[in-house]
């Protein structure tokens, strides 16, 4: 079982050898491997049971190195990769030959993104190829926002767990692509469609698809937890003493505290999002055997909260 730890070559030695690594960056752990080896990046679905039609998104350090991988970047996609790259944007471009066919299931774009943890971006600097990193969790369970939830699950699967502290976001990505050359969200993640509007103006969405997906994250059921999620707005399902809830600014009354979690008391929801998928797994460990979970207000990291509840509900 790997321990998690601050030891830098230690990743880097493992990475350059084709095994996989537990990294942070300031949405989620991820899972990575060299994104310019298929027999490297193999080991991500090999230990994350991840099917293979579900794409990755690779990881570099900066705009030119990005340039490496993919072909010119349409003028939109350049003005969003200045405005939000190093952070939680990916942004899905026609991929040039030296990323593998297995990074990106097939497809001819591939998803790339720009980290802005630090401990991340070092290590990235320090290394002669790009990663793929896909959360570094079993497919379909609950995202990893410490490396404790990573070793907990995939401890015995990696070669070395870099410790980057807590995760600032807690959730994925926002994913952006350009069929047929106009912008299209993929997925709601880490900025908030209104930051992309203010930039781009409006934008279509495009954020669920039940199978051959051309982005990560839009399958319809995802981030789930072992036990039952439920929606509890306008839900009337009855209270019981396996129940749990998951709230988001005020616990219920008459429900004893130590059955709710409160996702920000301060009503913020960048704090919501960063305690989100901290509070499932705590909740999913406690042995309940079902999560009330309330909806967020539909805007901003709402949207993305609400997003990813809804598809772990779905199972």
């Amino acid at each position: 079982m790997v321990k998690p730890g601050s030891n830098m070559e230690a990743a880097i030695d493992c990475l350059r050898n084709g095994e996989i690594v537990g990294i942070p960056t300031e949405t989620v752990y991820g899972l990575a491997a060299n994104a310019l080896s298929a027999e490297a990046v193999a080991k991500i679905f090999s230990a994350k049971n991840r099917p293979f039609f579900d794409p990755l998104i690779v990881h570099v350090h900066g705009i030119t190195e990005a340039e490496k991988y993919v072909h010119p970047m349409p003028e939109k996609a350049q003005k969003l990769a200045t405005a939000f790259w190093p952070g939680p944007l990916t942004l899905v471009l026609p991929k040039k030959e030296i990323i593998p066919d297995l990074v990106t299931s097939g497809h001819d774009t591939v998803g790339i993104r720009v980290p802005s943890h630090p401990v991340c971006l070092e290590l990235l600097k320090k290394l002669d190829f790009p990663l793929a990193a896909p959360s570094a969790n079993p497919f379909g369970y609950v995202s990893p926002t410490t490396a404790k939830h990573v070793a907990d699950q995939l401890g015995d699967k990696v070669c070395y767990i870099l410790d980057g502290g807590p995760c600032h976001v807690g959730v994925e990505s926002t994913i952006v692509g350009f069929p047929q050359g106009e912008p299209l969200v993929y997925r709601l993640g880490g900025i908030a469609v209104e930051q992309i509007v203010a930039v781009l103006g409006p934008i279509a969405e495009q954020i669920y698809s039940g199978s051959n997906p051309a982005a990560p994250g839009q399958l319809d059921v995802h981030y789930s937890p072992r036990c039952k999620i439920v929606l509890s707005n306008n839900n009337t399902t009855p209270d019981t003493p396996e129940t749990v809830y998951l709230r988001y600014t005020e616990p219920l009354a008459g429900i004893e505290t130590e059955r709710q979690l409160i996702l920000s008391p301060k009503k913020n929801l960048e704090e919501a999002a960063v305690n989100l998928f901290a509070m499932l797994r705590q909740l999913d460990n406690a042995g309940y055997n079902c999560i009330l979970a309330e909806l967020l207000p539909e805007t901003g990291l709402g949207r993305a909260i609400n997003d990813r509840l809804r598809r772990a509900a779905a199972k």
